[in-house]
């Protein structure tokens, strides 16, 4: 496209906002095969492109484990792919609705019609499955779509350009950078449906922005997703099942466990658990390519700033191992935090990071109630074998998920919505969901020849109305 074309005062964002949605107009609703085809041109990209994306992940944060990236960036987006040309045809087929004796004769059907063009805003922490991840939902639904990537990935945004490059025109599928200012423009462009993936605070930002158009937005935002350690459960089984969802990317992920709940008598015991795991998944992180590093220095800054500001207020701090933090190359082992107050920033916001408060409680109704006096989290997280436990736990909380003895994995349930309630998020796009939310569900009804609606016209009063009045007002 062409931005000098433009009228001078048209913003580039804009002219490219308008070039999608002219693409769109031409064709509004591509059929089973456009969408399939696209959808297996998109897989073939990123598998092709998996060296250099792994790479520029690394680069990006300093060093990133390789494994961590095949399977928290690229797997989840190939897996997505799968599971969407499996199920497209099956998705675009119209649902037959009962219309009822009221209605009849008349058949109602919903269709399932694209939107037009989708924006979607990409954090730094998953750029790749935070971007082609809802790219796929938002293409299998038949829209275009304008990617937003982090400023903070920039070696990454540079293999995602030059991969989609290789699939779609920018009249179908383009891509944005730049700092907070881009961002903010963005947002405020009249998108047909806006996804939003980053921090509660921003979130407030890009929907009042999403408001002003009235411009229907999906919020993936995070909060302080709660471990709770029923009694029952052994020490040694609880770590072994949460430690990964907080070690992977070094506990950036908004779904990571960012406090853990755990009968007081047992919080020393669950501290040497978690440090002996820790050593054996890990042992010494500062050389160790399994481990990755803080993404930037305004990143590592912010958790040294929050770990300090906890300790300065009583705060008692044990390091999952005995090395001293690596500074330099951004690598912060699990710091394990006792003796909290809410006055603490660590328990205000968001960690997002290997911080991880561990607070004792005296009976399960009290660690209930804790989560309940809070905001609501996007993921909670339920270490029991005890089901009365864990049906009181569900049943008593909202969270946007739930994994009973896992923590993080119930992202990648493809054939499952997720999302966040209230401060966490609004609204789903993972699998059908996804398909619905970047889809308009249109009610058409349909009647024959004959026209029984001509029975309910005015004049008001005769035999037939007031029969119908008779048979419905009951």
């Amino acid at each position: 496209m062409n931005m000098a074309s433009n009228p001078a005062n048209v913003s580039p964002l804009t002219a490219l906002l308008q070039h999608q949605r002219l693409s769109y107009l031409a064709n509004p609703n591509p059929d089973y095969g456009t969408r399939h085809g696209q959808l297996t041109r998109l897989k073939a990209a990123v598998l092709k492109y998996q060296v250099p994306l792994v790479t520029a992940l690394s680069q990006d944060y300093g060093h990133r484990s390789q494994d961590d990236s095949l399977i928290s960036d690229i797997m989840p987006v190939i897996n997505n792919i799968n599971y969407s040309l499996k199920n497209l045809k099956k998705w675009l087929k119209p649902s037959a609705r009962h219309a009822g004796i009221l209605l009849a004769p008349a058949r109602v059907t919903v269709h399932y019609q694209p939107l037009g063009v989708v924006g979607i805003i990409v954090p730094w922490n998953f750029p790749v499955m935070l971007s082609i991840g809802p790219l796929v939902t938002a293409i299998a639904a038949g829209n275009r779509a304008m990617l937003k990537l982090s400023e903070f990935t920039p070696a990454t945004n540079k293999v995602i350009t030059q991969l989609l490059a290789e699939v779609f025109e920018t009249s179908h599928v383009a891509v944005v950078e730049g700092e907070a200012d881009v961002a903010a423009q963005f947002s405020a462009l009249p998108f047909d449906h806006l996804l939003f993936t980053g921090s509660t605070t921003v979130g407030r930002h890009v929907m009042r922005a999403a408001a002003n158009n009235l411009t229907p937005v999906t919020l993936e935002l995070g909060g302080k997703s709660p471990v709770i350690i029923a009694p029952d459960m052994q020490l040694e089984v609880a770590v072994e099942r949460m430690i990964y969802g907080k070690c992977l990317n070094a506990g950036q992920i908004c779904v990571a466990p960012d406090y853990v709940l755990c009968p007081k008598a047992k919080v020393a015991d669950f501290i040497a658990a978690y440090q002996a795991k820790f050593k054996a998944m890990y042992g010494a992180i500062n050389h160790n390519k399994d481990y990755g590093s803080i993404i930037n220095a305004r990143q590592f800054d912010r958790l040294m700033a929050v770990l300090e500001d906890a300790k300065a207020k009583g705060a008692s701090v044990i390091s999952a191992t005995d090395e001293t933090i690596d500074s330099a190359n951004r690598k912060l082992a699990t710091q394990l935090i006792t003796h909290t107050s809410e006055d603490m920033l660590l328990m205000q916001e968001e960690i997002f990071g290997p911080l991880l408060p561990i607070i004792g409680y005296d009976s399960l109704d009290e660690a209930i109630e804790y989560i309940n006096q809070r905001a609501r989290p996007l993921a909670l997280y339920v270490m029991s074998f005890d089901e009365p436990s864990q049906q009181k736990i569900l049943m008593q909380t909202h969270s946007g998920g739930v994994c009973i003895n896992e923590t993080v994995f119930h992202v990648a349930a493809d054939d499952a919505p997720f999302g966040g309630i209230g401060p966490s998020g609004m609204g789903h796009y993972h699998g059908k969901e996804g398909f619905l939310t970047f889809s308009h569900a249109k009610t058409v009804l349909s009647r024959g020849r004959f026209n029984t609606g001509k029975f309910v016209h005015p004049p008001y009063g005769t035999f037939i109305q007031r029969m119908l009045m008779k048979i419905f007002l009951r």
